[in-house]
Parts: C-alpha cells; sequence; structure tokens
C-alpha cells in the first residue's frame, strides 16, 4: 500500500503539470499517456525525494503498477481496451550477488566485539543455511519447527510473500545457531532480528571487516543459500526450487549462478564418461 501510494502521488503531480486537473476520465489514458508518464518519471526534477532519485526499475515498478490497475479497470469493463497492450515495461536487469564459499568461511568465522553485530552474524548465516528472506526469519516462531521424516528437526512454514508452504531440513549450522538462541528473552520467537534497516547497516560494518567489496545486504544470504551452499554442491534446482518456497521454476533460475568450480566439475565428468566410452 505504500508503494502505491507513491504512485498515486506521482500521477496526482503527473496530471496537474500535464493537463492542469487532479482528475481524469479513464478512457483519456491511451498509449501516448503512458509514454508521457514515463517521460514525467525519468525528470529527477519530478521525483517525490530528491536525495533518492529513481533509478529505471524504480520508474518501471511505478508504471507497472498503473499497468495493473488499467487491467482491474478492463476486467470490470470501466474501458473498453487496456492502453498497455502494446507497451513493454522495461526493467534492468542485474546480477544477483551472493558470498562465495571462502567469503562465507570468513563472514562466520571473524572475530566480533559488539553483541548486535554478532547477532545480526547469525540470523544472516542462519539464512545462508536456510534460504529464509528477512521477513520469513523474522516470522519464525517454535511451531515452526517440526520432526521431519528423517527425525531429526526441520523448519515448517508459510512463505510472507507467496504464501506457498516450505520445509527446510535444518543443516548442521543452522542448527547450531537456533540452539545458542533457545529461549531467548522468554520469547517465542526463535531469533533475535532487529528492523531491515539496522541488519543492512550492521551487515555494512561487517563486510568491511570482511573486505566484502560489494554491497552486502541481507537478501544476499537468500542468494548464497541457492548458489553457494545448494546449487554449486550439486542440489538440483527443482529441490532448491521446493526449499525457496517458489511456485514456478522459472522464479528460482534468477538464483542460479553458475559458479566456475561447478562449470569445471561438470565438465571433468562429462570428459570422464566420453573416455569411458572409447
Amino acid at each position: 500500500m505504500k508503494n502505491y501510494g507513491g504512485t498515486k502521488n506521482y500521477l496526482k503531480n503527473f496530471l496537474f503539470k500535464k493537463f492542469k486537473a487532479d482528475d481524469i476520465p479513464l478512457e483519456y489514458i491511451q498509449y501516448s499517456f503512458i509514454v508521457d508518464f514515463e517521460l514525467f518519471l525519468r525528470n529527477p526534477k519530478n521525483h517525490l525525494d530528491k536525495g533518492k532519485p529513481l533509478n529505471n526499475n524504480g520508474i518501471m515498478k511505478h508504471i507497472e503498477r498503473l499497468n495493473k490497475l488499467m487491467g482491474f479497470a478492463e476486467n470490470l469493463v470501466w474501458i473498453v481496451k487496456h492502453p498497455f497492450e502494446k507497451y513493454q515495461l522495461s526493467y534492468t536487469k542485474f546480477k544477483n550477488r551472493f558470498l562465495t564459499k571462502n567469503q562465507l568461511e570468513t563472514f562466520e568465522s571473524i572475530e566480533l566485539c559488539d553483541p548486535k553485530l554478532m547477532r545480526v552474524r547469525d540470523v544472516f548465516v542462519f539464512c545462508c543455511y536456510t534460504g529464509l528472506a528477512y521477513i520469513d526469519v523474522k516470522m519464525l516462531a517454535k511451531q515452526s519447527i517440526v520432526m521431519g521424516i528423517d527425525g531429526k528437526k526441520w523448519l515448517s512454514l508459510y512463505r510472507e510473500k507467496s504464501a506457498e508452504p516450505v520445509k527446510i531440513p535444518l543443516l548442521d549450522k543452522a542448527r547450531i545457531i537456533l540452539a545458542k538462541y533457545e529461549n531467548f528473552e522468554d520469547s517465542e520467537r526463535l531469533l533475535p532480528v532487529c528492523s531491515n534497516q539496522k541488519i543492512n547497516k550492521y551487515l555494512k560494518e561487517i563486510a568491511a571487516l570482511c573486505e566484502i567489496d560489494f554491497k552486502l545486504t541481507f537478501h544476499v544470504a537468500r542468494h548464497t543459500f541457492a548458489t553457494t551452499i545448494t546449487l554449486s554442491n550439486g542440489v538440483p534446482i527443482s529441490t532448491v526450487s521446493k526449499l525457496l518456497g517458489h511456485s514456478k521454476l522459472s522464479t528460482t533460475q534468477i538464483y542460479a549462478n553458475v559458479v566456475e568450480k561447478k562449470l569445471q566439475d561438470d565438465m571433468n565428468k562429462l570428459q570422464e564418461a566420453l573416455n569411458d566410452v572409447r
């Protein structure tokens, strides 16, 4: 709702500048309206927060929200034709960052004196070994722990973002971190998770100590689980997709950064197979 509120404010400003009005009939929203709205958003003078100017993907998000609402209007027969029929959203693709095996080992072992940094490090590492997103690890409670088919502890939850059910067998390192915070502050929560803003602030400090040369955010843990922990160790992408709680395999492919060592190992196995055939 906060994001749609921002889009609404941009639309109000655009209407006033373009039409000198605070409202127009829906049928006035044609292809040309969308193009003009995009040009309006691309002008830094029109940005709501001058300290945080919109980048291309931020602009596309605002246009995408208008697109969804116009689709809703079409379904309700408030308009005859969808104005976005020939418009193409154009997002800039970014390479998903993740910690390499060596970086993760350094991150886990570096000596920290500040208890706040230690707690953030533990929560981040826990997600590196479970693949949980920030909101999911924050919502973890004692009832999230279940007994798996192997007789060991698993996590069982519904992802906040997609409401997809997820069951995750706990790897040893994740299990050790849970045990460390058992019954902390007599809370029902499993881990001491602070706000996303504070976590990212503390992660920046830890990253500097570890000499990690890119912006470390909490979501990097999820990428690390998908790439360094699972896919690089031969876990099939279909299994990784289930662990991440994705409803479509195509969604998981954005995490499937194939590292060079895995490519080398796979090609070596192929060469051995070809040699055996001869």
